[in-house]
């Protein structure tokens, strides 16, 4: 049987103990499904109480019924959610007796979604934006993966592709007239429409990083000397003790990781080996790695001891502080982890300059994006010079701009990404 034409369930909400669970099924067999727990099913999108009972007519539960209709759901298909009393033993009644219908079978991961896009609901952006949307742990990535759910990348995907066809069609147009005498030079309004399509990618490919970052976090990275107080710094910022601090050089000796939320943008702290000179193989592994991992970070923040220089090269956006705040006279553009002293003004400092960069950001957020907007820039590229050698090199040019179309279509999934498909949906957990 085709799968999409299976009738399939799943828990929507997390496992365990809740207040309420539901249960969602989509497909055509949710008539048979309701009538077979609790009777008829209840007006489109209103909500009725119902008991449901399994096939033995033994109670289940008492719960609150929504149905949706075919097409007016999230898959597209007839919906049926029941909102169940969350205790375990409930939600796992509920689920045998859905597993006993030879009609139903357990969702797979991302399956609901899947539907979703192969009936018109979503496009594969809205998709990749619903998982960033689900796994957003801050401020910042909630509302980026709500403006690509809510489908602002395919709207300008779709009009960059509106302008394309519109180039591709005046150019076929004098190509099918080849052999007669063409009134207007298209040229002129091909190459305007070139250019401004070529503008807003070059705009969009740039911001991928940013909106990438934002996604998966920033990296800032305390660089400095043993002993100079980067693991205890650590701890203050991350607010517990996440490195191991102590009096002696060379405590740390691989990256430590703390994940955190600055003003609303995430962000893995990394206290890394301190530098120096060493004999100790170990310790010089973890200082190597100290360098690798911090030319990689989005920003740096040298811890130094008062007069004296950082030992790698600062660049622009990087923070330079002294050390020990507490045992100093001259305490300006000093910090102490141990007393909290500048501790604030360095957060505010690391947070500005991530705000910076988060602000560079565009509506793409993935590497495949900046990937499909590349390849679309290369073949308008080629188109442009083409259309400078004259009419009997339109040809090309059409098949350039053709070429530029399916990159963008490629982007919201119309052609070219089933194998895409299975490493996307595996994201997603059971019921979504």
């Amino acid at each position: 049987m085709d799968m999409v034409q299976d009738t399939i369930f799943a828990l929507a909400t997390a496992p365990g103990k809740a207040g309420v669970a539901v249960v969602r099924v989509s497909g055509v067999a949710v008539s048979d499904v309701a009538a077979a727990l609790f009777g008829d099913l209840p007006k489109p999108r209103f909500a009725a109480l119902r008991v449901l009972k399994d096939g033995q007519g033994l109670r289940l539960d008492q719960a609150l019924v929504l149905y949706f209709p075919k097409k007016n759901s999230f898959t597209g298909e007839q919906v049926l959610e029941l909102h169940l009393h969350g205790s375990v033993a409930v939600v796992n009644s509920v689920l045998r007796a859905l597993g006993d219908m030879p009609a139903l079978r357990l969702a797979e991961a991302g399956e609901f979604t899947r539907r979703a896009l192969e009936n018109g609901c979503l496009d594969l952006a809205q998709v990749e934006g619903l998982a960033d949307l689900i796994d957003a742990e801050t401020e910042a990535q909630r509302r980026q993966a709500l403006r690509v759910l809510s489908g602002d990348l395919g709207k300008i995907a779709d009009q960059w592709r509106k302008d394309l066809i519109r180039a591709a069609a005046l150019i076929e147009a004098t190509i099918d007239f080849a052999d007669e005498e063409v009134p207007v030079d298209v040229t002129p309004e091909v190459t305007a429409l070139l250019s401004d399509v070529t503008a807003k990618l070059k705009q969009e490919i740039t911001g991928v990083e940013a909106a990438e970052r934002i996604r998966a976090g920033f990296e800032v990275a305390i660089i400095g000397a043993p002993n100079v107080g980067k693991s205890t710094l650590l701890n203050a910022l991350a607010g517990r003790d996440a490195a191991i601090t102590s009096e002696y050089a060379g405590t740390t000796r691989d990256v430590i990781e703390v994940r955190m939320d600055l003003a609303g943008l995430p962000v893995t702290l990394l206290d890394t080996a301190g530098l120096r000179e060493t004999e100790d193989h170990v310790e010089g592994i973890g200082i190597k790695r100290a360098i690798e991992r911090a030319q990689q970070a989005d920003l740096r923040v040298f811890l130094v001891e008062q007069g004296e220089e950082p030992e790698l090269e600062v660049q622009a956006q990087d923070i330079v502080v002294t050390a020990k705040a507490d045992t100093l006279q001259d305490k300006a553009g000093a910090v102490s982890g141990k007393t909290g002293l500048g501790l604030s003004g360095l957060i505010e400092q690391v947070t500005e300059r991530l705000a910076m960069m988060a602000g560079r950001s565009g509506i793409a957020t993935r590497e495949r994006h900046r990937l499909a907007m590349l390849r679309a820039d290369e073949s308008l590229k080629s188109a442009k010079s083409v259309l400078q050698l004259g009419s009997d090199h339109y040809d090309i040019a059409a098949e350039e701009l053709r070429t530029a179309i399916r990159a963008l279509d490629s982007i919201v999934g119309r052609i070219d990404v089933e194998n895409l498909l299975d490493e996307i949906f595996s994201s997603f957990c059971i019921g979504k």
